[in-house]
């Protein structure tokens, strides 16, 4: 598939997000309030996928999981596997730069309460998609979150029944790579203890050894 791998900055696939990006610009002038586009390099051999931007994170920041909690855990589990390098300061000009990992997520627009509806992931998709083929040294996909799994297989045209999600579930995919599932990195899950960051480190520390 061909196209471009990043909608542009007044995307209207999805109008109820275009509205509510149109809002945010008018109360957040200063914020990012666009589409946010992918982090790390095409030739990377990790995609990492998350769910949506964050009202006070990417969608403010323009970078995916910068300036909110689950970048803290993200980040700083990614610069322990030397998937980055450089200090985490929750800012798009800090020193941090990924190292053969690239990270973006399934949804690329700010969705109301965090919770994009099926019609805007499905609209996102071609995104995913394109940026998929377009890694051509991909090797591993992890899904943070039930959603970005199902948006992964979505994106590359497979049956969710044939690759249900699990916490630390590893499957493999037609195209030679593996797609790793975690729970997301949120403060909602680590602060119930869905999500510890033990728990968290062994999905990178099974794709460090993989790589």
């Amino acid at each position: 598939m061909t196209g471009q791998i990043a909608p542009p900055s007044n995307c209207v696939l999805c109008p109820r997000l275009a509205d509510f990006r149109a809002a945010n610009r008018r109360k957040y002038p200063t914020w990012h309030n666009a589409p946010v586009p992918a982090f790390g390099g095409l030739d990377a051999r990790l995609l990492v996928v998350g769910l949506a931007p964050g009202l006070k994170g990417a969608n403010r920041t323009g970078r995916p999981f910068t300036g909110d909690y689950a970048g803290d855990l993200l980040y700083a589990t990614l610069k322990k596997f030397s998937f980055a390098r450089g200090d985490y300061e929750a800012r798009p000009d800090d020193t941090l730069h990924l190292v053969d990992a690239r990270v973006t997520n399934a949804v690329r627009c700010l969705p109301p309460e965090n919770k994009p509806v099926g019609a805007e992931a499905k609209a996102c998709r071609n995104y995913l998609t394109r940026e998929i083929d377009a890694m051509a040294n991909l090797r591993v996909i992890v899904a943070l979150g039930t959603i970005a799994h199902a948006n992964i297989l979505g994106a590359l045209g497979l049956r969710k029944a044939a690759y249900p999600f699990g916490h630390g579930a590893r499957h493999e995919l037609p195209g030679g790579f593996i797609l790793a599932d975690s729970y997301h990195c949120s403060r909602y899950n680590t602060n119930t203890g869905r999500l510890t960051t033990q728990m968290f480190q062994s999905v990178f520390s099974a794709i460090r050894d993989h790589i």
